[in-house]
């Protein structure tokens, strides 16, 4: 299984930097870099607290793809 976002998609809608998301959850900019390509997978609280930033729930912002 997969963890999928849109952390860049909604990222860009709010009109916010990596840095500037990245700050605001209390990571680095490398942290938002390596969530948006799929190669980091936060934890529970900075994924639940980059969807505070956004105001979204969970399921709207990361959700599992299952391998075929």
């Amino acid at each position: 299984m997969k963890l999928n976002n849109r952390v860049k998609e909604l990222r860009a809608r709010f009109d916010l930097t990596q840095e500037q998301l990245a700050k605001k959850v209390g990571v680095t900019r490398q942290t938002i870099a390596a969530i948006e390509k799929g190669d980091y997978v936060p934890s529970l609280l900075l994924a639940l607290n980059i969807c505070k930033v956004f105001h979204l729930p969970m399921e709207k912002t990361f959700w599992l793809l299952e391998d075929d």
